[in-house]
């Protein structure tokens, strides 16, 4: 599981944050070699492992318990029970000033944000991209569709894909955010 070290989002795989953007690195194993120190005392038993003979103190006393009950159990008459009693069917009222419904729909919608958008952690106002060049963060922009994107556009602004397994739009030869199968592009 990888975590995002400036959103803190948990996602199973991938080099991008699927949240913010942020570019995200695996963790590299590297190989050190393992040298042991002359001055120190080799171990003379092979393996490390050696028997050992031991006894049991015979001033010891054996708490075990048997494996069976041996004694019947008992109420206790002090212990003070905390088991209510059962309830009678309750009559359930609506409460008459709650209003369950919506508001009729008026047909106005918020406009996606274009142009310059300003960031909502650094309020660093910034044109193009879709990461705040300040604080690197994820800005509120509009993504291009897939309706909307040209085909043979660099891969920032490639056509989105459906995922062969799942049919999520994926952009191509990326790994689709929801079953993790990479999407390659059929010529």
């Amino acid at each position: 599981m990888i975590i995002c070290p400036v959103c803190e989002h948990q996602q199973a795989q991938g080099t991008e944050c699927d949240n913010c953007g942020k570019k995200l690195q695996a963790p590299q194993a590297v190989a050190v070699p393992v040298v042991t120190l002359p001055e120190l005392e080799q171990t003379h038993h092979a393996g490390g492992r050696a028997p050992v003979e031991t006894q049991a103190l015979p001033e010891l006393d054996h708490t075990r318990q048997k494996a069976g009950p041996d004694l019947p159990a008992q109420a206790v008459q002090d212990l003070e029970a905390t088991r209510a009693a059962p309830i009678d069917k309750v009559s359930v009222e609506a409460v008459p000033e709650l209003d369950t419904g919506r508001a009729a729909d008026d047909g106005v919608r918020t406009a996606a944000p274009s142009g310059a958008v300003v960031c909502r952690y650094c309020r660093n106002v910034q044109a193009e991209g879709l990461v705040c060049d300040r604080c690197g963060m994820r800005l509120p922009k509009l993504r291009v569709t897939q309706a909307a994107a040209t085909p043979g556009a660099v891969d920032g602004d490639a056509p989105w894909i459906p995922c062969h397994k799942c049919r999520t739009p994926t952009r191509p030869n990326k790994i689709c955010s929801v079953c993790g199968t990479r999407v390659v592009v059929q010529e």
